[in-house]
């Protein structure tokens, strides 16, 4: 695997070397030895699946809090994604910056997202479907989410918004009073 830095310290875009011959292709989506290039050491505790049909929908962007802030590793399986993520790192000096790559069942890429992002995607497919690996479980308790069409951080989204569910659409902005997410303590100074 190749592991590729991405403007956001401590996230990259990951490049499977997949065998291909005349059967199909076989490539690894995740090898423990391998992860250590990048010093992750975090058991993966969950996989998860999801699904969108229509181009266009954005899910996300969500994130959760110290003691539950997870890595999460995600690979789009089917169609194609614009998989975003927003620095939220308490005192990172990317703080509130975003990155966004297109993973896709062709490019084989994955996103490697640490603990203190917020993740989501828009689907550039019909049919699009994604698996992420998380460490952590999920906790509703600790979810929290930013809004996809926040000025604050302002993505371009590469096509218009088709469709979002009312819990992502309903998501705050970030205020003026945002601290950020200290993922070394149990949670965020000051909600936005």
């Amino acid at each position: 695997m190749k592991f590729i830095k991405t403007p956001l310290k401590g996230a990259y875009v990951i490049e499977p070397a997949p065998f291909v011959d005349h059967r199909g292709i076989f490539a690894r989506t995740f090898c423990k030895k391998e992860f250590l290039s990048i010093n992750h050491t975090k058991e993966i505790v969950q996989i998860n699946y999801s699904a969108t049909r229509q181009k266009g929908s954005v899910r996300g962007l969500h994130y959760q809090l110290p003691p539950t802030a997870e890595i999460k590793i995600v690979r789009c399986i089917n169609g194609s994604v614009f998989d975003v993520i927003i620095d939220l790192r308490k005192d990172s000096p990317t703080f509130l910056k975003w990155f966004g790559a297109i993973l896709s069942k062709e490019n084989m890429k994955m996103l490697y997202v640490p603990e203190g992002f917020a993740h989501g995607f828009q689907a550039l497919e019909n049919n699009s479907d994604l698996m992420y690996f998380t460490t952590q479980y999920y906790s509703q308790e600790n979810e929290r989410g930013v809004n996809c069409k926040d000025p604050a951080v302002s993505i371009e989204w590469p096509l218009e918004i088709a469709d979002i569910s009312p819990k992502d659409k309903n998501h705050l902005m970030i205020s003026s009073d945002f601290e950020g997410v200290d993922i070394n303590t149990d949670g965020d100074k000051k909600q936005h």
